[in-house]
């Protein structure tokens, strides 16, 4: 008989080797940005959960107090389980979110209310109508400045007044 390489595992198709499995991606990185201190306990709350040590011995190797170890436990046992609750689907909204879709949603009705307010002027205009006044808050209105020329006509209508007064008396006395 010749003798074969064996592979390392057996596998159902001859000449080809299957890979040991590996650990699943969670944990390989299970630990990954915990402090030691953080995964020390971990795992010693862990070991005391499967029946591997007891807790007073995980408080002793933890160097704390078994009431202390018992609130360490039951805190950890309430971060699972709201691990555990199911996630939301799709995007989480924040408060920031929110507020920006809200600010975009108002610019969208002030550039549609300008819209419409352009519309009605231009239907106003067309038909014939004149435009209604300005609104006034309550405040005085402030006085227009006046252009040179209406300045000079005003002067000399003034100056023309006494003249054509005293032509109509004059007029009224015949």
């Amino acid at each position: 008989m010749s003798e074969h390489a064996s592979p390392a595992v057996p596998t159902s198709k001859p000449g080809k080797t299957r890979r040991p499995p590996s650990k699943p991606a969670g944990i390989r990185n299970l630990g990954e940005g915990a402090s030691a201190e953080a995964k020390r306990l971990a795992a010693a709350i862990l070991e005391v959960l499967a029946g591997m040590r007891t807790p007073a011995a995980a408080a002793q190797v933890l160097k704390l107090s078994l009431p202390r170890y018992y609130q360490l436990e039951v805190r950890a046992l309430h971060g699972m389980l709201a691990a555990c609750e199911p996630r939301p689907l799709g995007r989480l909204k924040t408060s920031a979110s929110a507020l920006a879709a809200l600010q975009r949603e108002c610019e969208q009705w002030r550039r549609e209310c300008t819209r419409q307010q352009a519309l009605v002027r231009a239907t106003q205009r067309a038909i014939g109508l004149a435009a209604p006044p300005a609104k006034t808050d309550g405040s005085k209105r402030r006085k227009r400045p006046m252009v040179r020329a209406l300045k000079a006509v005003n002067g000399l209508r003034e100056d023309a007044e006494p003249v054509i007064a005293a032509a109509d008396s004059a007029e009224v006395r015949s």
